[in-house]
């Protein structure tokens, strides 16, 4: 139990970060929002790493919260150094894509991440083709195979783009790690 407090500490604390931040943003009237991605702005760059803290509003940061959760929980069985290779990787990969190919409107909330981990999560099955991947993988689908429906731009308000690239992110920086995983020598 004490193992999975301590490697579960990292998720908390960032979901954690998140509340704090969309408290503060409350207070102030939501004017922090303008720190978010700004697609080929040179000022929207700093969305990029900001933009995952930043919510249009308490329901909008609830909505992200039990995902980040439950697929970023389910991340961690993998280890916390790849937590954070596929947390920073998917952040930094799917908003340079938003910055670059997203319509021109402010780019906010954690979605690509959940999204991100989401893809993340069922590339690692298909990569490893281990039973723990699969499992995970099956578990990731039945909780959340129907947020699929994010990719798709049927709400002018929701960043679809976020949640399209956040996948793409996900599913490129497992691969990546996957392919840069140190390889170990096994006896025949």
């Amino acid at each position: 139990m004490e193992t999975l407090k301590k490697n579960s500490l990292p998720l908390i604390i960032f979901i954690a970060a998140i509340w704090v931040v969309e408290l503060i943003n409350w207070f102030l009237g939501h004017r922090l929002a303008v720190w978010g991605i700004l697609p080929r702005h040179i000022s929207g760059l700093i969305g990029i790493p900001l933009a995952p803290f930043l919510h249009g509003g308490i329901g909008h940061a609830a909505s992200n919260s039990l995902p980040l959760l439950i697929l970023g929980g389910l991340t961690l069985i993998g280890g916390r150094t790849r937590f954070w290779i596929l947390t920073v990787g998917i952040i930094l990969l799917s908003g340079i894509l938003v910055w670059l190919f997203a319509r021109e409107s402010l780019h906010i909330g954690a979605s690509g991440l959940v999204f991100g981990y989401f893809g993340a999560l069922l590339a690692r099955a298909f990569l490893d083709r281990g039973i723990v991947s699969i499992a995970i993988a099956c578990v990731t689908m039945i909780l959340y195979g129907g947020i699929l429906w994010g990719i798709l731009p049927l709400q002018s308000h929701i960043s679809f783009e976020g949640h399209l690239f956040g996948l793409i992110a996900g599913i490129a920086v497992a691969w990546l790690d996957q392919r840069y995983q140190p390889k170990t020598n096994q006896a025949s």
